[in-house]
C-alpha cells in the first residue's frame, strides 16, 4: 500500500461530498419483454404481451407484486431531511408499468422524502412499449425527462442484439414524445455492435441528430460475462468490429455531435446546453444517493450497498429490512473513497478541482495523485495547466483542475484509471 490516509481526516471537511445529504433516488424496475443479447442487468423477463389496451385487464400480476414490495422498501427507509432533487426510473423497461403503478411509486417517494418542485424526474422507455395515452399519463404523474433506448437504427443491427423494436417504432416513439410535450429527452446509441460498420455508425449519428433530442448517450459495447454475446463472440473478432474500428467510432462521434451543438460533458454523454443529466452527475461527483429495487445500489453514510439481483431474494431482503431498518455493510475506506472520486470525476469533461481534492484527502495524497498522472500528462491524455512534476501544490496549482483530454484522454481512460488503482492499492 503506497497510500496511507488518516481515518479521521475527512471528518472536519464540511465541504466534502462524504457528508452531503442524499437528494437523489434511483428506482429499478426490472421487467423486460426479453433479455437483449448484451444485457447483464438484473431483470425479469415477462415475455411479449398483448396490445397495450388489453394489458390492464391481465393485471400484470408479477409487476403488481413487485411494486408492492418496492413501496414497502421505500417506506422503510429513513429520510435524511432534504427533498429529492432527482429521481431516475431505470431498468429493465420502466415503460412496461401502467401509469397507476408509476404514479404510486412517485407518490410514496414524495410522501417519504419529499420531491422538490423543480426536480428532474427521468424515466427510461423503449420504443413499442407505450402509446400516447400511457406516455401522457407518465408526464402528468410528474416525469419530465425520458430516455429512449434506440441503440441502433438499422434493422439488422437491432435484430443482431436482440432488440424487439424497429426504426419505424423509434420514429413513432419520437413523435409521441413531441406530441405529449417533453422538452427534455435523451436517446441511447451503442457502438461496436456485431456487424456494425463505420457507415452504420455515421448514419445512426446523423439520424439521431435529426430527431433533435436534448441529450445523447453513446456507449461502446462491452461483452459482459454470462451474456449471450459472451457465449457467441470473442472481443475483437468478427462479427464484432475491431478495437481500431470502435476507436474510430468514438472519434467520429465527438466532432459530429459537438458540431451539431451538443456538449461532450462526460465520456459517454452529450447534451445541449442546460440539459446535462442532473441525476447521473450525482454518481460522477461521488455524491450520496438512495437506491430502491432489485439489484439497485445505494450510497449513504459512506456505505455502498447493492440489493439482491434475483426477485425472490430481493423480496426476502425487503421483509428483513422492513423489520430491522438496518443494512449490514461496511463503511467505505478512505482509500476507496479517493479512488471512487478520481475514477468517477475524471469521466466528466470538467474533471476535478485540486483544491477540493486537497481539502478532502490532504496535500500529501493529492501530490501522489499528480505524480501518478504525470506520464499521461506527457502523452496529452491528462490536462493540467501548471507543471506538476515537482509535486508542489502552490496556490496556482490548487486553483486548477485535472481532467482527461477529448477524445484521446477519454478514449484511453481505462489505462489512466488502472494506473491510479494500481498506485493506491
Amino acid at each position: 500500500m503506497r497510500l496511507s490516509l488518516n481515518q479521521t481526516q475527512p471528518d472536519h471537511q464540511q465541504g466534502s461530498t462524504l457528508h452531503a445529504v442524499p437528494t437523489a433516488a434511483y428506482v429499478h424496475l426490472p421487467f423486460c419483454r426479453r433479455r437483449c443479447y448484451y444485457c447483464d442487468f438484473p431483470i425479469s423477463v415477462v415475455g411479449d404481451r398483448p396490445p397495450l389496451a388489453s394489458r390492464a385487464a391481465q393485471g400484470f400480476g408479477t409487476i403488481a407484486e413487485y411494486i408492492e414490495i418496492l413501496v414497502q422498501e421505500i417506506r422503510a427507509t429513513v429520510p435524511a431531511g432534504q427533498p429529492l432533487q432527482t429521481v431516475f426510473f431505470g431498468g429493465g423497461t420502466p415503460s412496461l408499468l401502467t401509469v397507476e403503478q408509476l404514479a404510486q411509486v412517485l407518490t410514496v417517494l414524495d410522501q417519504q422524502f419529499g420531491i422538490a418542485a423543480n426536480a428532474e424526474i427521468s424515466m427510461e422507455i423503449d420504443p413499442d412499449t407505450f402509446d400516447r395515452e400511457r406516455l401522457q399519463g407518465y408526464f402528468s404523474a410528474g416525469v419530465n425527462r425520458v430516455s429512449l433506448g434506440v441503440q441502433a437504427f438499422q434493422t439488422e443491427l437491432l435484430q443482431a442484439c436482440g432488440r424487439t423494436h424497429t426504426r419505424a417504432d423509434v420514429e413513432t416513439a419520437i413523435g409521441l414524445i413531441y406530441q405529449v410535450g417533453f422538452s427534455n429527452f435523451s436517446l441511447d446509441l451503442i457502438s461496436g455492435l456485431p456487424h456494425q460498420t463505420l457507415d452504420h455508425w455515421q448514419e445512426s449519428l446523423a439520424l439521431a441528430i435529426a430527431l433533435a433530442p436534448t441529450h445523447l448517450s453513446v456507449y461502446d459495447l462491452t461483452v459482459e460475462p454470462g451474456t449471450a454475446f459472451d457465449r457467441w463472440y470473442q472481443p475483437g473478432s468478427q462479427p464484432l468490429p475491431t478495437e481500431a474500428t470502435t476507436a474510430q467510432m468514438y472519434r467520429l462521434a465527438q466532432p459530429t455531435l459537438t458540431q451539431a451543438g451538443f456538449q461532450h460533458y462526460e465520456i459517454s454523454n452529450y447534451a445541449k446546453p442546460g440539459y446535462q443529466c442532473r441525476h447521473n452527475r450525482v454518481y460522477w461527483q461521488n455524491r450520496p444517493y438512495y437506491g430502491f429495487g432489485m439489484g439497485a445500489a445505494s450510497y449513504l453514510n459512506r456505505q455502498r450497498f447493492t440489493r439482491p439481483r434475483k426477485r425472490q431474494a430481493y423480496y426476502d431482503w425487503v421483509q428483513t429490512f422492513a423489520q430491522t431498518g438496518e443494512i449490514d455493510c461496511p463503511v467505505t475506506p478512505d482509500a476507496e473513497v479517493l479512488l471512487d472520486t478520481l475514477m468517477l470525476g475524471l469521466r466528466l469533461a470538467e474533471g476535478l478541482s485540486l483544491k477540493q481534492l486537497t481539502n478532502q484527502f490532504g496535500q500529501e495524497t493529492i501530490a501522489q495523485v499528480l505524480q501518478c498522472l504525470q506520464p499521461y500528462q506527457q502523452k496529452g491524455w491528462v490536462l493540467h495547466a501548471p507543471n506538476f512534476q515537482s509535486g508542489d501544490l502552490d496556490d496556482q496549482t490548487l486553483d486548477s483542475r485535472i481532467r482527461l483530454s477529448d477524445p484521446d484522454g477519454f478514449l484511453f481512460s481505462n489505462v489512466v484509471l488502472t494506473a491510479l488503482f494500481e498506485w493506491f492499492t
